[in-house]
């Protein structure tokens, strides 16, 4: 019914098809396949379902991307974003612990093309900047984000209007107080 009335949309995260790569970066998580399958249950009960590739790791999942993006559009998914890592505070540093842990031969070529991407950090904050990154990598992952969405038609519906009419205010709600008044 909420979709009927344009009150919801879904985004299911899809890291990798790699089901080993899956079990050491999201060890709890549900598999590759499962996500697939949510996408499919959503858009098969009119549920308007997106893909959201995140995180991307260069030298990592990055490979993956064209791949990921097929499987979701296959399973029915109708939009799609993706997300560069972000590592803010000390997730950098528990990040290079555990890459270099598991991953010693690409440790340092990832966190290159992170820091490339982060104005030598490892993290920048800035809105607009903290999603995507910048520089030759960001810029090179965006196209062909960019170029894969719209051959397979996940630029099109980039979000759903929800229809905001049918939210109902409460006017003895209690105003939101402000943070700087």
């Amino acid at each position: 019914d909420l979709a009927r009335m344009r009150l919801v949309t879904v985004f299911v995260s899809l890291t990798t098809l790699d089901d080993e790569l899956k079990r050491v970066l999201e060890p709890r998580a549900a598999s590759p396949a499962a996500r697939l399958r949510v996408i499919r249950a959503l858009a098969d009960a009119g549920v308007p379902a997106g893909v959201l590739l995140a995180p991307m790791i260069p030298a990592l999942n990055d490979h993956e991307m064209e791949r990921l993006l097929d499987a979701a559009a296959g399973a029915g998914a109708t939009r799609a974003a993706f997300m560069l890592l972000r590592l803010p505070h000390e997730l950098g540093q528990l990040f290079e612990q555990w890459l270099r842990e598991h991953y010693p031969a690409r440790a340092d070529r990832v966190l290159s093309l992170l820091r490339d991407s982060r104005g030598g950090r490892l993290n920048d904050p800035r809105f607009g900047h903290r999603m995507r990154g910048e520089g030759p990598y960001a810029r090179m992952l965006s196209a062909r984000f960019q170029a894969a969405s719209r051959r397979l038609g996940l630029d099109r519906q980039r979000s759903v209007e929800l229809d905001t009419s049918q939210f109902l205010h409460d006017p003895q709600a209690p105003r939101q107080g402000s943070l700087f008044s």
